[in-house]
C-alpha cells in the first residue's frame, strides 16, 4: 500500500519529512519552495488515489502560480502537526 492511497497516510507521511527537514534546519522559505514543487509535480505525474487528492489537484490545476504558493503553504501548515514526530 502507496502512502497515497490514504489521504491521512498522506499527511502523516508529509508531517514525517516537515520536520525530518526543520530538524536538518532547512529554512521556511526553503520548505516553502520545496512544497510547491513536489505540488506542480503531484498534480502533473501522479494519479489521485482518493477524493482529497483529487480535489488537490483540481485547485491546483486551476489557480495561477501565486494561488499555488499559498496551497503549497496551506499543505505545510496542515502537516505541521501530522506524522510520528508530533
Amino acid at each position: 500500500m502507496s502512502v497515497l492511497d490514504n489521504f491521512e497516510s498522506w499527511k502523516d507521511f508529509l508531517g514525517d519529512r516537515l520536520h525530518q527537514a526543520q530538524g536538518q534546519g532547512m529554512n521556511q522559505q526553503a520548505i516553502s519552495e520545496l512544497a510547491y514543487d513536489i505540488g506542480g509535480y503531484l498534480s502533473n505525474q501522479v494519479e489521485a488515489k482518493n477524493e482529497q487528492e483529487a480535489v488537490l489537484v483540481d485547485l491546483w490545476n486551476a489557480a495561477d502560480q501565486k494561488e499555488q504558493h499559498a496551497i503549497a503553504n496551506i499543505m505545510v501548515k496542515l502537516v505541521q502537526n501530522e506524522g510520528t514526530g508530533k
